[in-house]
């Protein structure tokens, strides 16, 4: 093999070629293979990111393999840890609790009550009140990720508690 069949496919516009050329086929391979649950576009980036990585590994009669293998391989790694997960989800939980039933069904009650609660808040002030409840984000912190003043975080905030103070009683 000549040193240039590993050299062209580092080139930008060959590389970009092989994308056209290649991503459709790949995005139907694993749709039909595995669903639409596995994020088929995902996968064909992902793909395409390990063969740049590698672009001066392989060659240009192997690229189609090598995106094919990898994508697959992607794909079935991601059922495997799926597969973890829903195991995880369905290992018993003790179904005894020191809780009364009285208890349980006001927390249940609560729980509906706050999230209908959380459902009405505007955008802007659900998005910091729960970026600070929920999360621990600092003031600071919430106001730099949303490029606003730390003020209007703790306006946002401190409005999103007494909308659902109103909204649920017994706070």
């Amino acid at each position: 093999m000549s040193k240039d069949l590993f050299e062209n496919i580092c080139e930008e516009k060959l590389f970009s070629n092989l994308f056209k050329k290649y991503s459709q086929d790949l995005h139907n391979f694993i749709y039909y293979k595995y669903g639409e649950h596995i994020n088929p576009k995902d996968k064909v980036q992902e793909a395409f990111i390990k063969l740049w990585d590698n672009c001066s590994k392989v060659s240009i009669k192997k690229t189609k393999s090598f995106l094919f293998t990898v994508a697959n391989n992607l794909a079935l790694n991601q059922i495997k840890h799926e597969k973890i997960k829903l195991k995880y989800q369905q290992t018993e939980i003790s179904d005894r609790t020191n809780e009364s039933p009285e208890f349980i069904l006001e927390e249940k009650e609560y729980l509906k009550k706050y999230n209908n609660a959380l459902a009405k808040l505007t955008e802007s002030q659900r998005v910091a009140f729960l970026l600070n409840r929920i999360e621990g984000k600092k003031h600071k912190e919430i106001a730099e990720m949303l490029g606003i003043s730390s003020k209007a975080v703790e306006k946002r905030i401190y409005g999103a508690l007494e909308k659902l103070r109103t909204e649920i009683d017994g706070i």
